[in-house]
């Protein structure tokens, strides 16, 4: 690229008053003769040149294609270039440094829509997590959503039907009830409105093409009245913002219980429980089971407490330690041995610890499962259990739900997980 003497002013506005504007900015705009416009505010900022100004002006009405481009490099002096917000954040600013030198270009942003959003609600934003699904597919979307964070600001496109899609998603992947849904429009202008939409309900029919979305996690309380008898939705359980992986997806889960056969009467032993999912659901659908929770992660324990709390459940113990120090440093005998006993979220060498230190106590039809994602762990584990007279069974688990996109539908996988089930 060239470079040339003329400047490229990119100004970001997020109002169509001029008055608005920085002296700085007026006063270029006063000595500038070519202004480019986006067409869908072309008219309002040309309306800026009626006031007895000394230059005619030379308005460009700009689609942010290769006209404008093309527009801009046969522009011999200096030039401004409107944009909305920000230029160089999700805006005309990186196609702009990709077609013009560094030198050539020289932006001026305004607060962008988001931060003027979170401004109007009132509500921090420096952990928000910003996704922009205009002029894009919704990977990125999807992506955001499955870290389920605090907060999710999208910067939507009134032509893909941006705001469907996103209702659409929450309710795939069971997250509609998980965060609040604040819709945005012309955020910063005189036709501003900001309203919270109940997703359970038809989306408003009068909707301005100058939108983004924000979503806010919801605080609220949870009864355990509602819940399903199987198959609890993930959005139910706690877990922390930063490691969603804590919690067993629901179709893995299912499949889980179903292999334990769960007794009656008994006691189940969940080894690296996590979020305690998969144990609290075991003692929903038989509470006269006796629950072992044990997880090493700092705040497990306050993790379950919660859950067990909104699943109606008291698990009888709950160690927050290495399943290691329960075996070397606990009189065990004073626990009840495990009728049902589900490892995870440990290393090869540990499980095969816990195969060995666990299941003498164990009695003719009781249940070892293992979810494993490290295929080369299967051998050892499952002749670890033969040689402990349990017989083996190893499924594969993978699953996949259909995500709505701009095109359609599509299917997006879950991880696979192997579950190696041992029966005494």
């Amino acid at each position: 690229m060239t470079e040339k003497k003329r400047k490229i002013h990119v100004i970001g506005i997020n109002s169509y008053k001029f008055e608005d504007l920085p002296i700085k900015l007026q006063n270029l705009f006063l000595e500038t003769v070519s202004i480019a416009v986006p067409n869908s505010y072309f008219e309002k900022i040309k309306s800026w040149s009626q006031n007895n100004l000394e230059k005619k002006k030379s308005f460009f009405a700009s689609k942010s294609n290769n006209e404008l481009i093309n527009w801009l490099r046969s522009q011999k002096t200096d030039v401004i270039l409107i944009s909305r917000g920000d230029p160089l954040w999700y805006g005309i600013g990186r196609i702009l440094l990709e077609n013009f030198s560094k030198d050539e270009l020289s932006f001026y942003p305004s607060n962008n829509c988001i931060q003027l959003a979170f401004s109007k609600l009132k509500i921090p934003w420096q952990d928000t997590v910003n996704v922009s699904i205009h002029g894009r597919d919704s990977t990125k979307l999807v992506e955001a959503l499955k870290a389920r964070p605090s907060s999710l600001a999208i910067i939507t496109d009134s032509n893909n039907k941006s705001l469907e899609i996103i209702k659409k998603n929450l309710s795939e992947l069971n997250l509609i009830n998980f965060y609040d849904f604040w819709l945005c429009e012309e955020i910063g202008f005189d036709n501003e409105k900001i309203r919270k939409l109940n997703l359970k309900e038809s989306l408003p029919t009068v909707i301005s093409c100058l939108n983004i979305a924000i979503l806010i996690k919801t605080q609220k309380n949870y009864s355990n009245n509602n819940l399903p008898l199987f198959g609890i939705n993930d959005s139910i359980f706690k877990t922390f913002d930063d490691r969603p992986n804590l919690l067993t997806k629901r179709e893995v889960r299912i499949q889980i219980l179903a292999d334990l056969e769960l007794p009656r009467n008994g006691t189940i032993w969940d080894i690296g429980a996590g979020c305690g999912s998969i144990g609290l659901e075991a003692l929903k659908l038989r509470p006269n089971l006796d629950l072992f929770c044990i997880d090493k992660r700092i705040g497990s324990k306050a993790l379950i407490l919660e859950n067990s709390k909104r699943l109606g459940v008291k698990p009888k113990f709950i160690f927050e330690e290495d399943i290691i120090n329960t075996l070397n440093s606990r009189n065990l005998s004073s626990f009840e041995k495990p009728n049902r006993l589900l490892i995870g979220g440990c290393d090869k060498k540990t499980k095969l610890q816990i195969i060995n230190r666990l299941s003498q106590g164990m009695s003719i039809g009781d249940i070892i499962v293992i979810p494993i994602i490290d295929i080369q762990t299967i051998k050892v584990l499952k002749d670890e259990l033969k040689d402990k007279n349990f017989k083996t069974n190893l499924s594969l688990i993978q699953t996949y739900k259909s995500l709505t996109i701009a095109e359609g539908m599509r299917l997006e996988p879950n991880n696979p997980v192997f579950l190696l089930k041992g029966k005494k």
